[in-house]
């Protein structure tokens, strides 16, 4: 079993007289900046010159530079924006600026873990990556609560990293929750898998069919938008609160005699077949490599893809029920 760590084995002290720097001040970067900012370590926002994210952190009440000069004085150094765009700003800004010593920090393994970023030898790297978007990291924090986090140490120099990690997690709430020691490799390859399979590719995939199976066969778009589509958060927010076992508790007789008679005919050996080419495309460099080329050639699939699917029956359909329901938050 993995360890986990909680608050009492994690010293915020650890950052005392250390200088933070958040890179990026999006999702994940605001909840950071502002959680550590609170929990009083010295951070500083670092961004490129006229983004559109300045004022927002100044008005928050942080102090913001530009990548560089964020990086400069730092001691640690989180970086906070996506994946596609990390290499050219650690090239440009974050390398010139790492001296022996320092504390290279990510929230996501892959360009560490795939070898697009290779920190130099004297520097620490670490990662601290809570399980749950920016904005509940933070509201979470704001509440007294915390997400759980994953850490993990990619390089130790000074021979502290894990507990100037764990003093991070602290900081910003997930220590609350629990901290779980993980490696970067790990992280990286989980996390992609389960966005291809299940989470995104998987789920959205599922919904759709069985959206297009009923509408094919002559049923209303609104009725098999709210059979396949509306209903998942429904069964997805009792997992979440008891796992599967709440969830058949919760529904009906006739729905959990239907679970157990014919999920497997839809989820089938071959789509587990499937499952595992997935997996090794993953863990062999190739779902990475195919990410990167497509960004380097201005993301023609990428894009095209996005239009498509934006444009299926079931988005306009969905439009419209949603616009029915006055208690979603738009």
């Amino acid at each position: 079993m993995a360890r986990m760590y909680y608050e009492n084995e994690c010293n915020l002290e650890v950052l005392n007289g250390r200088k933070v720097a958040i890179i990026g001040f999006g999702s994940q970067g605001h909840a950071h900046a502002l959680n550590l900012y609170e929990s009083g370590v010295d951070v500083r926002v670092g961004l490129y010159e006229g983004s559109k994210s300045w004022s927002r952190a100044e008005e928050a009440g942080l102090r913001v530079l530009t990548a560089a000069e964020a990086a400069a004085e730092a001691d640690i150094i989180m970086i906070l924006i996506n994946d596609e765009k990390q290499v050219a700003l650690y090239e440009e800004s974050i390398k010139p600026n790492l001296t022996a010593g320092k504390y290279l920090a990510f929230a996501h393994g892959f360009n560490i873990h795939y070898g697009q970023i290779v920190p130099p030898a004297d520097v620490n790297v670490f990662m601290i990556a809570p399980k749950g978007p920016g904005h509940t990291v933070r509201s979470q924090y704001q509440e007294g609560k915390g997400v759980p986090c994953l850490i993990a140490v990619h390089q130790d120099v000074s021979g502290d990293t894990k507990e100037v990690g764990l003093a991070y997690a602290a900081g910003i709430g997930g220590a609350r929750a629990g901290v779980l020691e993980t490696t970067f490799r790990e992280e990286t390859e989980t996390d992609l898998f389960g966005e291809q399979a299940v989470l995104c590719g998987g789920v959205t995939e599922l919904m759709k069919a069985g959206f297009e199976t009923l509408v094919e066969a002559g049923y209303s778009p609104e009725s098999a938008y709210f059979e396949c589509i509306h209903e998942m958060k429904l069964i997805v927010d009792m997992i979440n609160q008891g796992g599967f076992s709440y969830m058949r508790y919760s529904i009906s007789d006739t729905a959990e005699y239907g679970d157990y008679s014919v999920g497997s005919r839809i989820i089938t050996e071959e789509t587990k077949k499937e499952m595992k080419k997935v997996l090794k495309e993953v863990q062999d460099g190739t779902f990475a490599k195919n990410w990167l080329v497509e960004n380097q050639v201005g993301r023609p699939y990428f894009r095209a893809k996005r239009r498509i699917e934006a444009e299926h029956q079931l988005e306009a359909v969905g439009k419209k029920l949603r616009g029915m329901m006055s208690w979603l938050k738009k």
